[in-house]
């Protein structure tokens, strides 16, 4: 048989053959750890700490969720007292007729927070802060009318002071303190600053001044609550809110950008 009667044979590609790509690799759960801790500090506001803008109102404003997320966190509560004090009268026994007493109440931030996370969804910026300030009344509102108590629409907040506060004061306790664990991961150190005595002992101060803060609403609201002064319940959760949030928060960055330049010049030297 001739060359020419023979069959083709298949060539072999000169090229290498592509591998397939490896799959990803999932992330181990001290990274998912450090992710959501840093996460943590960036919800908290802290993410300011690590940029290299000036403290300003501006920053501070933008920390704090811009002017709608002040809009959000402050109306829900604000409506509630502005509508239960021109609704109640005081001389009414709310338990009597707990639904027929207290809906417009309680039904006016639920109706904000839904108009909340339509205009969110209108102008196609994220929900989800507006979903949780939305859940978050409507368990309130759910409380209420199940217990006919009005201060039971301010239980989930003195529940989170309580949890928030005993946290952080726990973790100081095991040595651990939990601002420093979360902004630690946020600046990229992980929990090195333990071994920093200034980084430790800054970092344990903020986590008592924030521990303080929860536990210092715990104290004033929860005698309220169990008095059942709603309006001034009220009025102290607006007052112990964000006017005190704010301030310990540009507190807070000055001290960790104070510690963390002071590290970096040390070790430059």
């Amino acid at each position: 048989m001739s060359d020419q009667d023979r069959p083709e044979q298949p060539h072999e590609s000169d090229e290498p053959t592509a591998m397939p790509p490896a799959p990803p690799v999932p992330p181990t759960p001290s990274a998912l750890f450090a992710d959501s801790m840093a996460g943590a500090a960036r919800r908290a506001g802290f993410g300011a700490a690590t940029e290299g803008e000036p403290i300003s109102g501006h920053a501070l404003l933008k920390a704090m969720g811009g002017i709608r997320g002040l809009v959000e966190a402050v109306l829900p509560g604000l409506v509630f007292l502005v509508t239960y004090s021109l609704t109640i009268d005081p001389s009414t026994d709310v338990t009597s007729d707990p639904i027929g007493t207290l809906l417009p109440s309680l039904v006016a931030p639920l109706v904000i927070g839904v108009i909340f996370v339509v205009l969110r969804a209108v102008t196609r910026q994220t929900t989800t802060p507006a979903l949780g300030g939305l859940v978050g009344t409507a368990i309130s509102v759910a409380l209420a009318l199940f217990s006919g108590k009005p201060s039971d629409f301010f239980l989930v907040g003195l529940w989170t002071n309580a949890g928030y506060g005993a946290a952080l004061l726990i973790s100081v306790l095991v040595r651990w303190p939990l601002i420093g664990v979360a902004v630690g991961f946020l600046m990229g150190d992980g929990v090195a600053w333990r071994l920093d005595a200034s980084k430790r002992r800054v970092l344990t101060i903020l986590t008592l001044c924030w521990t303080g803060l929860f536990l210092g609403r715990l104290a004033v609201q929860l005698p309220l609550y169990l008095a059942d002064n709603v309006e001034l319940l009220a009025s102290m959760k607006l007052l112990m809110g964000i006017p005190l949030y704010a301030p310990l928060l540009v507190v807070s960055w000055l001290m960790v950008r104070s510690v963390y330049r002071t590290a970096e010049t040390s070790d430059a030297v």
